[in-house]
């Protein structure tokens, strides 16, 4: 018996600070500018500012149908920070469409996943996002990019979602990369990342969160509970679960709102919209329950307001599959397919509503 506990309405995306609505297009730049200062600050704690250059280093001689490898060195107020990329592009000519994930410390974008890409003519390109921030409870902030920063209380997220940026950075110096066709994948905690990092910057062309939960695409307003005993977890994550588990992922002003998640003055829809007009695809298990299948769908449905808004509804996607908490094959050949549909300028697959049960107006 599902028991979801909804503590609505979702904050109104298109009212600005000064109490007017969003009218026109450039209204809603203005109010996306005011959504990265205050949501991204408060749900994150800020992010970290851009190196003063970032330099490519070649380890390997690039070379089609191999693992090329690069050393990518940022360099801030004369210091240089750097990390590794491993691309694997096709055995071919050409420029690739690329994928980048920076979840090298899980197996699922395996080589499996890989010759796929190559298959289909996009090349892929990997990364290990811990090396910008630990990720290991009460761990302190004397490695990653923390040093570099030492006066800014950005999140371990924040961190992580600047690595996906630096790795965009390099991979725009590459004469082999199409880059007006970069997508970006993570699952877990790196679907929180990617979704950060994605709404930040629209060089992105592509966003994929993965079973990314509460922090992520789900809905603080909104606990899923379902039977004791039907799922591996019987209710959804909740910011208290974040705070006592891992507190460096979150902005610590949201430690206030633990019990209050109603008087958030933003819910996870607002960092959604930061990708419009670009593509959002979502992929989810129904079975997922920790990470808010049933959350994640309802902001979307609020996100999508904002693709509706710009013209472009076909580009705010979700996908559930059966099954739990993992990023499988068929979440990354979904990613594929949608790529090349909008590259080949068709339509993206029109994917069912996932839960046809969700009939009320969620902000009544």
């Amino acid at each position: 018996m599902r028991n979801d506990i909804f503590l609505g309405p979702l904050p109104d995306i298109f009212k600005m600070n000064n109490g007017n609505r969003v009218k026109t297009v450039s209204d809603w730049k203005k109010r996306r500018e005011e959504i990265i200062e205050a949501a991204v600050s408060l749900e994150f704690g800020g992010m970290p500012p851009e190196p003063d250059s970032v330099v490519v280093e070649k380890l390997t001689e690039p070379m089609r149908g191999r693992i090329n490898s690069y050393r990518v060195h940022c360099y801030i107020d004369g210091k240089d920070f750097n990390f590794c990329v491993k691309i694997y592009p096709p055995k071919k000519d050409g420029k690739f469409p690329l994928l980048i994930c920076g979840d090298s410390i899980y197996r699922h974008c395996n080589d499996r996943v890989i010759d796929e890409a190559n298959e289909r003519g996009f090349a892929v390109a990997k990364f290990n996002r811990t090396e910008f921030a630990p990720d290991m409870y009460n761990s302190n902030r004397e490695n990653g990019i923390y040093p570099f920063y030492p006066n800014l209380s950005f999140s371990a997220i924040s961190a992580w979602a600047w690595g996906y940026m630096r790795a965009v950075d390099a991979v725009t110096t590459l004469d082999y990369i199409d880059i007006d066709n970069i997508a970006i994948s993570g699952h877990s905690r790196g679907g929180k990342t990617v979704l950060l990092a994605g709404a930040l910057d629209e060089r992105i062309r592509f966003v994929n969160p993965n079973g990314s939960g509460t922090h992520g695409c789900g809905c603080y307003r909104f606990e899923q509970r379902e039977e004791a005993g039907l799922y591996e977890d019987n209710r959804s994550e909740k910011l208290a679960d974040l705070f006592r588990a891992v507190p460096y992922w979150m902005g610590q002003e949201m430690k206030k709102y633990i019990g209050k998640e109603n008087e958030i003055p933003h819910d996870m829809h607002f960092i959604k919209a930061l990708v419009a007009p670009r593509i959002l695809l979502e992929t989810n298990g129904y079975a997922d329950i920790w990470s808010n299948p049933r959350g994640s769908y309802i902001t979307n449905l609020e996100a999508k307001k904002v693709w509706d808004f710009l013209g472009k509804p076909q580009y705010c996607l979700t996908h559930y599959r059966d099954g739990g908490h993992s990023q499988t094959f068929e979440d990354f050949c979904v990613l594929f397919d949608v790529m090349e549909q909008v590259i080949s300028g068709k339509e993206p697959i029109a994917y069912p509503k996932p839960y046809d049960d969700i009939y009320f107006d969620i902000n009544d």
